[in-house]
């Protein structure tokens, strides 16, 4: 069974694209409201239901925030990916920062991964906050994840970069 995000649409929160601007636990500057430190956010959810869901073929959407979800899904899978044959912490942060430093593309744009999932924007102004929040929950969760991928030690864990060799949604790699 997938999992689903446990956001709702609910009033008070903005959209760019049919995605919901949710709030995250983050330092990093963005167009993201700040969540608070004891709450989770998507990127919690998105790494702790990531070994699960990303065996599934289907994702049945039901709410904005399952988008987000599916996208975060997507480039933790991407992320685990670059992780994968690095043999330490400070070659997983080299390889992290590289990732973090590529162009995200929006919908509408070339090199975006899902065009059914997300609507078009609507305006520069929209893809530029789109493309802004997109980068910053990238670059959050590329941090939480090398928490996750690599051991206190700076060793790497097997048990989730094992998981790069699997394929969400048959969305080809990279």
């Amino acid at each position: 069974m997938v999992h689903h995000s446990s956001f709702v649409d609910g009033e008070g929160i903005s959209k760019a694209c049919g995605c919901p601007l949710l709030p995250l636990k983050t330092d990093i500057e963005g167009p993201a409201p700040v969540a608070e430190e004891d709450s989770i956010d998507i990127v919690d959810e998105a790494i702790t239901f990531y070994r699960a869901n990303v065996f599934f073929k289907n994702f049945d959407i039901k709410s904005s925030a399952d988008k987000l979800l599916i996208y975060l899904t997507l480039y933790i899978n991407v992320a685990l990916k670059r992780l994968e044959d690095c043999r330490t912490l400070a070659e997983g942060t080299k390889a992290i920062i590289n990732l973090g430093n590529e162009n995200v593309p929006v919908p509408g744009e070339k090199g975006f991964p899902f065009p059914w999932l997300f609507s078009s924007t609507k305006s520069q102004k929209e893809a530029e906050l789109f493309r802004d929040y997109l980068k910053q929950i990238r670059e959050e969760t590329s941090w939480r994840l090398l928490n996750v991928a690599f051991r206190a030690n700076g060793t790497p864990n097997k048990w989730w970069l094992a998981f790069a060799k699997r394929r969400f949604m048959n969305i080809l790699d990279e």
